[in-house]
């Protein structure tokens, strides 16, 4: 029993969970304010203040934009139910990808990328950057993809209006740099940027 116990925490020192991704916590897919008032507060923002948010709120926020509400269907519509579009999460100390099957970010790349997102200074600021890619192979057309990023950029308009925080979408960043940093396919496109935190 010893002898296991001490294989056993070597094993949790030598090896790094999941090569540190993040496991979320369940989604609330109950409450928030009533839909007509998040309509009435919807806006963007871009007076960001450094504050990371809480799991809980980084689980919701993620659900809300491309997580699962039925088996195979998600919180937005795509064309032809293709589901084309990744999302991914940019911290200041690293990118991930969200897996919405296992309520899970997927660790990618560790490093501050933010400076691949444009020139705003407001990105520095924003507790986390959304990336929106489309595998255009996937996709029913190039047009479909951008119109299913929509979709998307806006129930994050819509929880944000909702929780109480701020957000911007934003089609102004450097693409080769950001399509480097993300290590994408040339069968991958960038669709959108989104800025998501506390706002003063």
């Amino acid at each position: 029993m010893k002898k296991i116990l001490i294989c056993l925490i070597a094993l949790t020192v030598l090896t790094p969970l999941a090569a540190q991704d993040i496991k979320l916590t369940e989604p609330t897919k109950t409450g928030g304010k009533p839909l007509m008032e998040v309509l009435n507060s919807r806006k963007s923002d871009r007076t960001f203040i450094k504050k990371d948010l809480p799991i809980y709120m980084l689980s919701d926020l993620l659900w809300a934009a491309y997580g699962f509400n039925r088996e195979d269907k998600r919180t937005v519509p795509s064309s032809q139910n293709r589901q084309e579009i990744n999302v991914y999460v940019m911290f200041k100390d690293g990118i991930y990808l969200y897996d919405a099957e296992n309520n899970l970010l997927i660790k990618k790349f560790k490093g501050d990328f933010r400076k691949a997102l444009g020139n705003q200074e407001y990105v520095m600021d924003a507790a986390l950057n959304l990336i929106y890619v489309a595998n255009m192979d996937k996709a029913s057309n190039r047009e479909a993809a951008y119109t299913d990023t929509g979709f998307i950029a806006q129930n994050v308009y819509l929880y944000a209006a909702s929780a109480g925080l701020g957000t911007v979408a934003r089609g102004a960043f450097k693409r080769p740099d950001l399509h480097d940093a993300l290590g994408l396919s040339d069968n991958e496109e960038i669709t959108l940027t989104q800025s998501v935190g506390y706002v003063q």
